[in-house]
């Protein structure tokens, strides 16, 4: 038996355990708890079936400190296959002359390593502008009066991503996140160069032998037409005619932007966008929010019903991974200010507060974690 299925046995032999244990119940019943006991989940049902779909985080933290990280890692890497790196290229270092290796290994090389040894695979996402503003480009890029569209900082961006490819050796790459969403909110200049870009780096990471298969991602509920105003049913030909080198198709997809309830979402929400399974799928990034803000109305409840329904959804095109950008939620006060006011939008989406006591939704996830892989 090779050594990660032994690991991932392990893994979910312990979970399965904690799950059985008296004060898992009761936790799981009503989130409370103090450490990392209280994200065990409650008695875990016997699966209904397998799964195609390898699960995982990003190493996102409650809080910006070290600590945060590695707890919610000892913690999350209990119940997934898989870690997601998805950030913003580290701009103002690249223009400020800082090599591309020497930015991973300060930064990335030992985070990477310790998730690896937890039995993680890896996934990195390079995104190409702003992630919480499509209109908009990357804001350490704004900060410096420079864009994407600048063929030089294209070629920093491609240097980088060979770098990644080069250092972390990532079972998949990520060359552009939400393109559909991208093309409807930003200029057609800096959508063009988000092409142009991610198609060089492709070519680029092929050249150099890297053979893992190449993403993008596709912002699901743009796609349908139910982000912001009501529209009708878009899909994602463009995206697939104008990124060729896509191998699977990343799905991101935060379906409370578009439906009151969970159980709203159409049965073949990602199966209309992959037709007969013509490329594989993977949720590279999505959740339920478990708390209002704003417009959004919702509870832990509703979320929690929301990891009941998706693996029908993921089951409808075979998908390859189910990930989430957040375990627990993000302490927002904690972390530098000011904060874009539209990622409390964002806020409640974790399986946890942000001390890590478990939320309804926690369990539920676990249920879908107990279904052996086939």
């Amino acid at each position: 038996m090779a050594n990660d299925e032994r690991i991932d046995k392990t893994r979910r032999s312990a979970l399965r355990t904690l799950a059985t244990l008296p004060f898992a119940a009761g936790l799981s019943a009503c989130g409370g708890g103090s450490s990392g006991s209280s994200s065990t989940p409650g008695p875990t049902p016997t699966p209904a079936t397998t799964r195609s779909w390898k699960l995982g985080f990003s190493p996102n933290p409650a809080r910006p400190t070290s600590a945060s990280i590695t707890q919610g890692i000892d913690l999350w890497s209990l119940r997934a296959e898989l870690a997601i790196i998805h950030e913003e290229m580290p701009w103002t270092k690249l223009l400020g002359g800082m090599t591309p290796d020497a930015i991973i290994d300060a930064g990335k090389v030992g985070l990477v390593n310790y998730m690896r040894g937890k039995g993680m695979q890896l996934m990195y996402m390079g995104d190409l502008t702003d992630g919480l503003s499509r209109k908009d480009e990357a804001p350490q890029l704004r900060a410096l009066g420079r864009s994407i569209t600048e063929p030089a900082v294209q070629l920093l961006y491609r240097n980088y991503m060979t770098a990644v490819v080069r250092k972390l050796n990532p079972q998949y790459v990520g060359l552009a996140a939400e393109t559909n969403l991208i093309r409807a909110a930003a200029s057609a200049a800096v959508y063009a160069a988000v092409v142009r870009t991610a198609n060089d780096a492709a070519n680029d990471i092929r050249a150099m032998g890297g053979a893992m298969p190449l993403i993008i991602s596709v912002q699901v509920e743009t796609a349908w037409g139910v982000l912001g105003t009501m529209g009708p049913f878009v899909g994602i030909d463009t995206d697939r005619s104008d990124f060729p080198f896509v191998q699977i198709m990343g799905l991101s997809s935060y379906p409370y932007f578009g439906y009151a309830q969970p159980e709203d979402i159409p049965s073949d929400y990602y199966s209309r966008l992959l037709p007969n399974r013509a490329m594989p799928g993977m949720v590279t990034e999505g959740g339920w929010a478990s708390a209002s803000a704003s417009s959004i109305t919702s509870t832990p409840d509703k979320q929690a019903r929301y990891y009941a329904r998706v693996p029908q959804l993921l089951d409808s095109i075979d998908a390859r991974s189910f990930l989430h950008l957040n375990f627990a939620d993000p302490d927002l006060s904690t972390f530098p200010q000011p904060i874009a006011p539209n990622l409390a939008l964002f806020a409640s989406i974790g399986l946890t507060d942000s001390d890590f006591n478990a939320k309804p939704a926690l369990a539920a996830w676990d249920a879908l974690y107990s279904r052996p892989l086939r």
